[in-house]
């Protein structure tokens, strides 16, 4: 039986990881996410993703370590572990909606997308050092990134766990919401995304991928020499001609993603 649900509304793909108790993630899991987020890459007809959990106590407790303990292999798959964190060449936006407790490389899987939405009761953490590893897909290279560095340490090197409010507070999630709009307010969030000008999304993904380690003076250095070719096929693209026009003549724009 998969433990992966995928359902496509208006471009936008919703997967949810389902496999009670806690949507713990095995190795065929992974790859499963993995083909998912791979075909959701690959798919003209798709703009925006949303992942959750199914069930209202658990996003995801990260890697099934039960499954580990009986021979379980580690080939993630496509995109690494959960088959997002490692997918460095989506050019999509990916939105998370956190309907309980993201642990471990369900933290990761989180802190792999662009926007984060959680419900009260969600809590953030990373306990590999209690357990004798490290989260190495992904956490201990993007939270220090996310947050600031002194309270990213701390949670890497003890485990301490964030609540959502916290989490807001600190900016790591969006927003937080009640459990019974979260997936509404994650398809308000895509669709939002969705009526933007497609070119443009992917452009700014991009840019902020080659430039965010650098100084802004790199990123314009790298923005003119053609360093991001998103960025140049946007600005030749019909649509940012059309935005400009449609703006003139008093009406909505329409996009034709070329």
């Amino acid at each position: 039986m998969s433990g992966v649900r995928t359902e496509v509304r208006d471009e936008v793909l919703e997967i949810t990881l389902d496999r009670p108790k806690a949507n713990a993630i095995d190795a065929a899991t992974s790859r499963e996410l993995g083909e998912r987020f791979a075909a959701f890459r690959d798919d003209p007809g798709l703009r925006v993703a949303i992942v959750t959990g199914a069930g209202d106590r658990f996003f995801s407790a990260g890697w099934d370590l039960k499954a580990a303990a009986a021979g379980d292999d580690d080939d993630w798959g496509v995109g690494g572990f959960a088959g997002l964190t490692e997918l460095f060449d989506l050019d999509k936006p990916v939105i998370a909606a956190v309907n309980g407790l993201a642990v471990g490389g369900g933290f990761e899987l989180a802190l792999a997308c662009d926007a984060i939405l959680a419900v009260p009761h969600a809590e953030f953490f990373l306990p590999e050092v209690n357990l004798g590893i490290v989260p190495d897909a992904g956490g201990v290279l993007r939270l220090p990134r996310r947050l600031p560095r002194a309270i990213a340490m701390e949670m890497l090197l003890t485990g301490r766990r964030m609540p959502a409010d916290e989490a807001a507070r600190r900016g790591l999630v969006n927003a937080v919401v009640e459990p019974g709009a979260l997936l509404t307010q994650a398809h308000e969030l895509a669709d939002r995304i969705r009526t933007a000008a497609p070119l443009a999304v992917r452009a700014v993904k991009a840019i902020v991928a080659a430039t965010e380690h650098g100084s802004v003076e790199d990123g314009y250095a790298t923005l003119h020499a053609g360093g991001v070719p998103a960025y140049d096929a946007m600005l030749a693209s019909r649509d940012a001609a059309e935005g400009p026009r449609a703006f003139a003549e008093g009406r909505p724009p329409v996009w034709k993603g070329r």
